[in-house]
């Protein structure tokens, strides 16, 4: 089981997608035999936000779409047998949704759905800078939001 607590939501107040998201989220960590009882939290931003964050946590002076930060690494002790795994946060551009929404021709939920995922994955450990682990996370991507039945289309 898996909590998602959605944090700064930037006039982000669609409780339909939120719900959708927190599903895809229940979902993947399902499907990944993911077994723990965890936490992670999204956040909504805009563009000067997450260029902010961008450039003062990566070094990057860009805007971005999605924004993970793990808590979790292979050294990490737990804190209490009962508490719940703390996977960290994912930090959504809902202005760069939307303008890639447009611009690959699916709908900005569908974006959303994407950028939720992705996020997530990072979370899990997953990446995609050698070319092998961008071929196992876009499988994963892909694999995840067709059982769960986002499309392209919508």
């Amino acid at each position: 089981m898996i909590n998602v607590d959605f944090m700064d939501e930037d006039g982000f107040t669609d409780e339909n997608q939120k719900d959708e998201i927190e599903s895809l989220i229940s979902y993947a960590y399902g499907h990944l035999d993911e077994k723990d009882h965890a936490e992670i939290s999204i956040s909504f931003v805009d563009e000067e936000e997450i260029k902010d964050i961008n450039r003062d946590y990566r070094g990057k002076d860009t805007v971005t779409d999605v924004i993970s930060f793990a808590m979790e690494d292979e050294d990490d002790n737990v804190i209490h047998e009962d508490a719940p795994r703390m996977l960290g946060d994912i930090i959504i551009c809902t202005d760069r949704a939307k303008a890639q929404a447009e611009e690959y021709g699916h709908s900005y939920k569908r974006e959303l759905m994407f950028l939720s995922l992705h996020g997530f994955l990072h979370l899990l450990g997953y990446d995609h800078m050698e070319v092998e682990e961008e071929k196992e996370m876009n499988r994963l991507q892909d694999e995840i939001l067709d059982a769960f039945g986002v499309t392209r289309e919508e």
